[in-house]
């Protein structure tokens, strides 16, 4: 019988198979975890393409696909998951078994009754729709991915069984409003800057103008995606007037303990105005604000100097 760190390897290799978001390979519109949508659907202009590796998974494979409107993808947490730990017994580390929660507020929940990537056993199920097939590519869109995950598999969304129509849920999931904002707007000059940055990354993008690429936008910032540690801070009183968005908001939310986080509570109530927020998307940063009523306006746009080498191009 194959030991738990055999069984993860063999897991892990399979990743080999369905190749993971690589460069020109499987391309996401996030290369950050922050700012990629908590759920599937959420951003429906949230873009993505899977490649297979034709040496590996012949093309024939992918025939009937196209007939279906949506399609389950099962992937490993990657990021958002201290792997080496749960599975280096050396670590003796044990999993946590409580996570912090954005609809509760930070409140903790029982892992298992949560969506959290902090998971004894790092995987995850996600829905996306299916855009076209081309040869051995899927084109995706609503999706809830990083650039970079390893896919492990997808299988075809199928309604008469994956859908439960009597099925019920805790009261504190349908409490959408924690996590909206109650408006976004652009100033004068954001739509020009765009525009500019546009002619950059036009031929690395998977975005067909920039006036979708200015959809997305208000799509993606019409959902809170600061932590709850951020959220529960005083407004405008930070210790420096920047923040960068492409700090993992699922981490802190989830794996911080209670003694950090009231530590940063106390260290945030000093002093500083204005605060700045950075989304790095599609190869953007974009800078914006958002008031003590969830008013988000969105500043400026410049090519961000974070893209990893393997992602200049889609």
């Amino acid at each position: 019988m194959k030991s738990a760190e055999e069984s993860y390897a063999s897991v892990c290799s399979l990743c080999n198979i369905i190749d993971s978001v690589r460069t020109l390979e499987f391309s996401t519109y996030h290369l950050c975890r922050n700012g990629t949508p908590r759920q599937p659907l959420l951003v429906p202009l949230a873009k993505a393409s899977l490649v297979f590796d034709p040496s590996r998974v012949p093309v024939a494979s992918l025939e009937g696909l196209e007939e279906y409107s949506h399609c389950w993808i099962l992937y490993v947490f990657h990021l958002n998951t201290d792997l080496d730990k749960l599975w280096n017994p050396h670590f003796n580390s044990k999993f946590k078994a409580k996570v912090r929660v954005p609809r509760l507020k930070g409140g903790r929940m029982g892992v298992f009754a949560t969506r959290s990537p902090h998971r004894p056993c790092p995987i995850g199920l996600t829905v996306a729709k299916v855009e076209a097939v081309q040869g051995n590519k899927i084109l995706l869109s609503g999706v809830d991915l990083v650039d970079g995950t390893p896919v492990l598999d997808i299988k075809p969304y199928l309604p008469y069984c994956d859908s439960v129509q009597e099925a019920t849920v805790p009261k504190w999931v349908m409490v959408d409003n924690m996590l909206t904002v109650t408006s976004v707007s652009f100033s004068d000059g954001f739509s020009s800057a765009l525009s500019d940055c546009w002619q950059t990354r036009e031929n690395k993008t998977l975005y067909e103008s920039p006036d979708e690429l200015l959809s997305l936008i208000k799509q993606v910032l019409s959902w809170d995606i600061r932590s709850v540690s951020q959220r529960n801070r005083p407004h405008g009183s930070l210790v420096t007037g920047n923040y960068e968005a492409s700090q993992n908001s699922l981490d802190l939310d989830d794996y911080q303990d209670e003694e950090a986080s009231d530590s940063e509570t106390e260290q945030a109530r000093s002093s500083c105005k204005d605060l700045v927020y950075h989304l790095n998307l599609e190869g953007l940063d974009i800078s914006y604000r958002i008031d003590s009523n969830g008013n988000v306006v969105v500043e400026d746009v410049t090519i961000s100097s974070n893209i990893p080498n393997g992602n200049q191009n889609h």
